[in-house]
Parts: C-alpha cells; structure tokens; sequence
C-alpha cells in the first residue's frame, strides 16, 4: 500500500515539473537564446521574455536576426521587431536585403520595409531587377486604314524598379499602355500589309512612347509575338451602313405611300361629297320648275317641250352606250 501511494505521488509530482518546465520554456525561449548567442547575435533573455509580454513570437525575429547577422547586414533587433508590430513580413524582408546585396543592389532596409508593408512582394521585386520577368498581353484588336482588322500579341520584357515600387503602377497599367500604343500604331498604318511586312515597327513605335513613366517597371524589350488578319471591319461598317440606308429609303417610300393613299381616300370622299351636292341641287328642280309654272314664268307648252328634250336626251345616251345611232335603230 505503501509502495503506491509513493508511485502515485512521485507521478503528480513528475507532471507538475513538466508543466512548470513548459510555462518556463515558453516564456524564457532558452533554446533560441541559445541558438542566438552561437551565431553572434548578442540578445539577452531578458528581451526574448519582453517580446512574448508584447506578442511577438520571437523566432519569427530571432531566426531572421541570425540570417541578417551572417550576412552582415548590420539590422538590430529594434527594426526587425518594430517591422513585425506594423505588419509586416520579417522574413521576407531580411531574405530581399540579403539578395540586394548578394545581387549589388542598393536597398535599404526601410525602403525595403515600405515595400512590404504597402503589400508588395519585396523580394520576387529583387528577384525580378536580377531576372527580368516576360509579360505577355492578350491579342490586341487594331484597324488599319484600309479597313482591315489586324490581331497582334506582343510579349514585354520589364524588369522592376525597386525606387518606383512604392506607389508606382503595376502590370495591368503596363498591358493598357502596350494595348493602345498597339492600336494607335496599326490605326495610323495605311495598309494591313505594312503591318505584316514590318511588325518589328510596332514594337519600336511603342517603345519609344515611354510607356513605363510612373509604374513600377522598367520596359526592357517589346517584341511581337504573332500578326494575325482579322476580319474586314470596313466592309462590314459599309455593309451596315447600306442596310441601314435601305430601310431608311424603305421607311421613306412607305410614308409617301401612305401619304399617296390617304390623299386617295381624302379625293374620294370629296368625289362623294359633290355628288351629294349634285343631287341636293337636282332635288330643288321640280321644285323651282312648280314654282316657275305657279308664278307663270313659263307656260304649259314650255314645260312639256323641255320634258320632251329631257327624253330625247336620255334616249340620245342610251343609244350612245349601245354603240347604236338612232339611224340603225330605224333600219335606215
């Protein structure tokens, strides 16, 4: 019974060192200090526990403070830790100074920190001012004056510029510019065929604009990947604007024929309108010629000699329809 009360204990006590052993290790990194001291960088452990308290993991400063050291950067630990509190990657940093300088590149460690903390990659930055990054555009859409459309792909040599990465544009701003000096360089040939002949002018053309003013690359090289003939934008405009003028003449003709009808109907229903009147002023005449014989202005004999001229007349047109005179009617 004995002999496991004294296991027992002697367990609780094994873990409470453990536990004790882990909080003290993790507020007092000794490994690391250790670690430090042997690649001479002089930081007490005093510093270390002050970073935890500040919640800063201080490997993420150590480990960049021993790389930076045997480079021979000459950092102090104040700038890795201040540079890590606004944000930034201290890692990234220190690997870029160390390629600057390997690279005789000069940068100094704050430029080097903007650039990082204005979101940047300071380092693929440097990589890229060694090794000269090809940018190549989607295919640009030109017109040349003859009307016919010429597609080009251009690839552009930049390199960066670590002084103008701060604010500078970037690589859309570059492919815009590219684009419309392609444009305007194929819209000012006469012909597509110049184009095809000598791509090698546009490139030139472009590169002479100074198309990297204010971005944070340095144009290299334009060089024209592939000419294409398109489609012919002048005969379509043309093609689209004779439609376009056929239904105007279209729409035109319709409105005169329209006009034309409606003038139609207007004569017709005024042709009605006077032959209403025709036979108003007709439907008056018995009644002036029984005024006439009531008031004796003209006699009995007169009207019977007009009836009979009035019959003589009708019989006149009847015949006249027939296509008979009154001679053939008689057989004479």
């Amino acid at each position: 019974m004995f002999g496991l009360d004294s296991t027992v204990t002697f367990l609780i006590i094994a873990v409470i060192v453990i536990i004790a052993l882990s909080v003290f290790l993790s507020f007092f990194p000794i490994m690391l200090w250790i670690s430090a001291l042997a690649s001479g960088v002089r930081i007490s452990i005093i510093t270390l526990v002050a970073m935890r308290l500040r919640r800063v993991v201080p490997s993420r400063i150590v480990n960049p403070m021993i790389k930076a050291t045997k480079a021979g950067l000459g950092l102090n630990i104040n700038q890795l830790e201040s540079h890590f509190l606004a944000g930034g990657n201290v890692d990234r940093v220190v690997n870029a100074l160390i390629a600057a300088q390997r690279a005789n590149i000069p940068l100094p460690f704050e430029r080097a920190a903007a650039i990082d903390l204005a979101g940047r990659d300071v380092l693929q930055a440097v990589q890229m001012s060694v090794n000269p990054r090809v940018i190549e555009t989607p295919i640009v859409a030109a017109v040349a004056k003859d009307g016919i459309e010429v597609k080009v792909i251009a690839r552009v040599t930049v390199r960066a510029n670590i002084d103008r990465l701060v604010g500078g544009a970037g690589e859309e701003t570059i492919l815009a510019r590219v684009g419309e000096g392609i444009v305007s360089t194929n819209g000012a040939a006469n012909s597509h065929k110049d184009v095809l002949e000598n791509p090698d002018v546009i490139s030139k053309t472009v590169l002479g604009k100074g198309l990297d003013a204010g971005t944070a690359f340095e144009i290299l090289s334009i060089d024209i990947a592939d000419v294409n003939v398109g489609r012919n934008i002048g005969a379509h405009l043309q093609t689209e604007q004779a439609e376009a003028d056929k239904k105007i003449a279209q729409a035109k003709a319709e409105e005169r024929r329209a006009m034309a009808v409606a003038t139609e109907q207007e004569m017709k229903a005024k042709v009605v309108e006077m032959r209403a009147r025709v036979v108003e002023s007709e439907s008056q005449v018995p009644l002036a010629m029984a005024e006439a014989l009531k008031s004796g202005k003209i006699g009995v004999m007169d009207y019977m000699n007009l009836k009979n001229i009035e019959a003589d007349t009708q019989m006149r047109n009847s015949i006249g329809k027939d296509g008979t005179s009154p001679t053939d009617k008689d057989g004479r």
